[in-house]
């Protein structure tokens, strides 16, 4: 029978077994990336979590009870995400002893992990590209995956409406540019960090998953490679609006946020189709693909990308 993989320590304690965080730029195929792991019967990975910074602040000092890092947890917006009780978290935390960021950390991983019948943890939160080196510091689990999209896909997926503004796609050029170069200069510090492509996890799916399961000391099961079955079942945890960002208004009701939130995740609960691919050739336009290649041309071409503009990129 298999066992979650754990180094034991003192006093009968287990040292988690490694923990994949999926990181990245924003619309590059995270969400896909996460159902598909999470459908391995001994991995479960959560919606966002996003809290982690914070919550590694909070708890450093030793100072924090269990009550104010439950009602920190729970009072996240991203909360009602996750499906769970906040007293059980409560309880979890009181009964962890000593509130580190690792063993609160922890304590809601492993309430998550339990409420999904299994018994490994990972996490699926985008930002956490520009945190890796304080995260690893605290969490010496944690193998972080780095899902690297075709920029001018990831422009035309982010900025929809406005993806006929060179304007706009040169500051979405910028801001792609930046954050995978960010990340990727942060690499060398991390103990556990590696790099998938977008492109690879739809065409050559097996394999990309294959490689992502080693590193992550995951024995390889295809129910992966059937994780669609159950997407739709997995996204009904986020089927409600997020409560607004302390100090914005809400522009639209509840059961219209709602909507966009299930629509924007529906591609997932399909299996991978090509026609995700290279979307830049058919809808951007040629002002457009001259305006991202001229801000991160460089940087595609690096990652081996096709550059489409007539005139040459600016390095």
């Amino acid at each position: 029978m298999r066992r979650a993989i754990g180094r034991l320590l003192g006093r009968g304690e287990r040292e988690p077994a490694p923990a994949p965080f999926i990181v990245g730029v924003g619309h590059s195929g995270t969400t896909l990336l996460r159902l598909m792991l999470d459908a391995h019967p001994e991995l479960t990975i959560p919606p966002e979590t996003n809290f982690l910074p914070e919550l590694i602040d909070l708890t450093k000092r030793g100072e924090a009870d269990a009550d104010e890092v439950a009602d920190f947890i729970a009072g996240h917006r991203r909360w009602g995400d996750f499906g769970l009780d906040p007293d059980e978290l409560r309880q979890g935390l009181r009964d962890s002893g000593d509130l580190t960021p690792r063993a609160a950390a922890r304590t809601f991983y492993d309430l998550y992990a339990s409420k999904q019948g299994k018994p490994r943890w990972g996490d699926k939160s985008p930002r956490y590209a520009a945190k890796m080196v304080k995260l690893g510091r605290h969490l010496p689990e944690a193998r972080f995956i780095h899902l690297i999209r075709d920029g001018r896909d990831v422009a035309l997926s982010r900025l929809r409406k406005r993806g006929d503004d060179p304007g706009q796609v040169a500051e979405a050029a910028r801001k792609w540019r930046s954050r995978i170069e960010r990340a990727r200069k942060r690499s060398p510090k991390l103990s556990h960090y590696t790099e998938a492509r977008f492109e690879e996890l739809i065409t050559d799916t097996e394999p990309t998953l294959r490689r992502i399961c080693e590193f992550s000391q995951l024995e390889w099961d295809p129910a992966i490679l059937r994780y669609h079955e159950k997407s739709e079942e997995r996204l009904a945890e986020m089927a409600h609006a997020l409560p607004a960002k302390e100090g914005k208004e809400r522009k639209a009701s509840a059961e219209v946020l709602a909507e966009r939130r299930a629509k924007r995740h529906q591609l997932v609960t399909e299996p991978p189709k090509a026609e995700r691919l290279a979307v830049w050739k058919r809808k951007m336009t040629p002002e457009c693909l001259a305006a991202f290649e001229a801000e991160a041309g460089g940087l595609l071409a690096e990652l081996g990308y096709e550059l489409g503009a007539s005139e040459p990129a600016r390095a």
